[in-house]
């Protein structure tokens, strides 16, 4: 069989679209969650108060230096098997919600790419605010955050092609995606691992290059000019 039969008989055989759909949707919701708690921790970062930033500092660094499979595990194991917590009746819809709760996991590293957003915005911007009577969080609503986002792009799309990949490990939580399908394939169909192999690596390029693309253009096009 070439190599084309190989690829045929293999898209034939396996749900390969389906299960790379199921990346992109954790990225997608695993995008949004981060963003958001990635954003309130970043602005307790810059708070004023010491107790928030006591708080956000400790997140980050206990967050972003544990394993995510761990956190994974953890959700699993802890969540499900111990407090029996259920988001729905769906089997395969409970455990798609664990993996995108660990969105937690990429927030920690949303939150430091805002903050080097927030090094780049001059001094002066804030302490003009202030001059003009805006409280804090005014302050970080209308001056200091639109400014951050812009110079952040960077950092913020490196971040999310890492959390594209890294929906991998939601395989741990028996969430059916493509690197569960992998597995599987290899198991059933050891003959043709290297037509899996690069079927799959090309999948995540499809998935990766565009982010990529966009990280770029956006960066450009969004550039603060000083």
């Amino acid at each position: 069989m070439s190599f084309f039969d190989q690829l045929g008989a293999l898209l034939a055989k396996y749900d390969v679209v389906g299960a790379f759909w199921v990346n992109v949707q954790l990225t997608f919701w695993a995008a949004i969650g981060s963003f958001v708690l990635g954003s309130v921790l970043a602005l307790m970062r810059i708070s004023p108060v010491p107790s928030l930033r006591f708080v956000g500092t400790a997140y980050v660094n206990a967050v972003r230096n544990t394993p995510l499979t761990i956190l994974m595990t953890l959700a699993l194991l802890g969540v499900w098997t111990q407090f029996q917590l259920s988001f729905s009746t769906s089997f395969e819809t409970n455990f798609f919600v664990y993996a995108v709760v660990l969105s937690i996991y990429h927030a920690s590293f949303v939150c430091e790419a805002i903050r080097s957003g927030v090094n780049t915005v001059p001094t002066g911007q804030a302490e003009a605010a202030r001059a003009i009577g805006l409280g804090f969080f005014p302050t970080a609503r209308h001056v200091i955050f639109p400014q951050a986002l812009r110079g952040s792009i960077t950092p913020l799309g490196n971040t999310l092609i890492a959390l594209a990949k890294n929906t991998t490990v939601a395989s741990v939580a028996s969430v059916a995606e493509s690197s569960g399908l992998m597995k599987t394939m290899i198991e059933f169909d050891p003959n043709m691992v290297l037509a899996i192999f690069l079927m799959f690596a090309l999948g995540f390029v499809v998935i990766v290059v565009p982010l990529g693309v966009l990280t770029t253009w956006s960066s450009r096009k969004l550039a603060v000019k000083r």
